[in-house]
């Protein structure tokens, strides 16, 4: 079941996305999202995901809700095409119960090494101890080699907690191979005092043409054009870093997309 061809087809949809929404080359993509069915037909989740830069000075993850402030692009529209990700997420599951399989709740989808990785588990996430945020933290450390010690006091006791339980919970994993290195896709977006212009294939952009033609426009160039900044902006100041914990909470008030609650189609 996990790569009937209905299922294969919507495994390319996604990639097509992810790669799409990345301005940059990068090496290794790693995405978690979460689909719970709660009381009266309701359903809540999450979604995100973190890339790591192509390059030997770029070692640290970056996170889907830093990039339009990290590239200057506008925000609002660029959540659209998250919120659009994890509505395929959600068509990917309503192929599962379609056929009458057992209904996972989230999943991990890993791209590195050429591979394809989409690993589902069925935790009880809506009867679970811990939170979405708490659930944040521990994928973070288990998938993006982040030691325990980078973590503050109150996160480290939270994972320790989750390691010391030895929960053993049922997954299943589909793997196939990439054959080839996808670059990222020329992406203009629209600002009001500047825009960028990335590289890109042409075959990874037919999904997405129809994605609110008024906020950004497909453009197509030679492969080998450089990025280009084509104004100059005023940098903005660096943020103060924040938790792991306060970047979940700030991305629920944020993102329409990270807690869904609505009526099962």
């Amino acid at each position: 079941m996990l790569s009937t061809p209905g299922i294969k087809a919507m495994y390319s949809r996604i990639q097509k996305q992810l790669f799409y929404m990345i301005p940059e080359k990068w090496d290794k993509i790693y995405l978690y999202a979460s689909i719970i069915d709660q009381i009266n037909n309701l359903q809540t989740g999450e979604l995100y995901f973190y890339y790591y830069p192509k390059g030997i000075l770029k070692k640290n993850p970056v996170n889907v809700y830093e990039i339009p402030y990290k590239f200057n692009l506008e925000e609002e529209m660029y959540l659209k095409l998250v919120e659009k990700l994890y509505n395929s997420i959600k068509e990917l599951r309503k192929l599962f119960k379609k056929d009458g399989e057992e209904i996972w709740t989230n999943l991990t989808i890993k791209i590195e090494n050429f591979k394809f990785i989409v690993e589902y588990s069925y935790d009880d996430l809506r009867h679970s101890e811990y939170s979405n945020s708490d659930r944040h933290l521990i994928w973070v450390y288990e998938n993006l080699d982040k030691p325990l010690e980078s973590f503050k006091k109150p996160e480290r006791d939270i994972i320790k907690k989750y390691l010391s339980e030895d929960i053993q919970i049922k997954k299943d994993i589909y793997t196939e191979p990439l054959y080839k290195n996808h670059v990222p896709n020329i992406i203009q977006y629209k600002q009001e005092k500047e825009t960028y212009i990335y590289d890109y294939e042409d075959d990874e952009v037919e999904d997405e043409k129809e994605i609110d033609k008024k906020t950004y426009t497909i453009v197509k160039s030679d492969k080998k054009e450089k990025y280009k900044k084509q104004k100059k902006k005023e940098i903005k100041p660096k943020p103060k870093e924040k938790t792991y914990v306060e970047q979940i909470e700030e991305q629920k008030h944020a993102v329409k997309s990270q807690i869904i609650s609505k009526k099962i189609d």
